[in-house]
C-alpha cells in the first residue's frame, strides 16, 4: 500500500510538471506553501476571476451598443438610397425645366438649417461620441413639392 500511494504523488507529479511546462514559465508563481500564502493566492484568484467577468461584462456591453449602431446605419443608408434616387430624378426635371440652377441654389444658400450636435454618452466606462441632427429655423423649400405635377 505504501508503494501505491507513493506511485500515485509521483504520477500526480508528473502530471503538475508536464501541466506547468505547458502553461509557460511566465504564468508560474513562485510561493512558500503556507496558510497565508494559501489565503493570498485565493485571494488574488478572487479579484482575477472578479477582474474578468467585470471585463467580459465591459465587452459585452460594447458590442451590443455596436451592433445597435451597426443596424441604425444599414438602416440609414437603405434610406438614404431610396431618398438619394428621388433627389437625382428632381434635379434631372429641374435641370431640364429650367437649366442651369446652381447659380440660383448657391445665392439662397444663407446659413444651414440642418446641424449637427454631438454628445458623449458612457458605456461601461467608455466615453463614445453619439451624433444627432438638429434642425434650426424653418425650411425655405418646403413647399416646392407640392408644385410638382405627376
Amino acid at each position: 500500500e505504501k508503494g501505491g500511494r507513493v506511485s500515485f504523488k509521483l504520477s500526480y507529479y508528473n502530471e503538475y510538471k508536464s501541466y506547468l511546462s505547458i502553461m509557460g514559465s511566465g504564468d508560474k508563481i513562485n510561493v512558500f506553501p503556507s496558510r497565508m500564502n494559501l489565503t493570498a493566492m485565493k485571494t488574488r484568484l478572487k479579484g482575477a476571476q472578479k477582474g474578468h467577468s467585470l471585463l467580459k461584462k465591459k465587452s459585452d456591453a460594447l458590442t451590443m451598443k455596436f451592433r445597435a449602431t451597426l443596424k441604425k446605419i444599414i438602416e440609414n443608408k437603405t434610406v438614404m438610397g431610396n431618398v438619394m434616387k428621388a433627389v437625382y430624378f428632381s434635379l434631372a426635371e429641374a435641370a431640364f425645366a429650367a437649366g442651369d440652377i446652381s447659380q440660383t441654389v448657391i445665392q439662397n444658400a444663407d446659413k444651414a438649417q440642418n446641424k449637427i450636435k454631438f454628445t458623449k454618452d458612457n458605456v461601461a466606462g467608455v466615453q463614445l461620441t453619439n451624433f444627432t441632427m438638429h434642425c434650426e429655423g424653418s425650411d425655405v423649400y418646403q413647399l416646392i413639392s407640392m408644385c410638382h405635377v405627376a
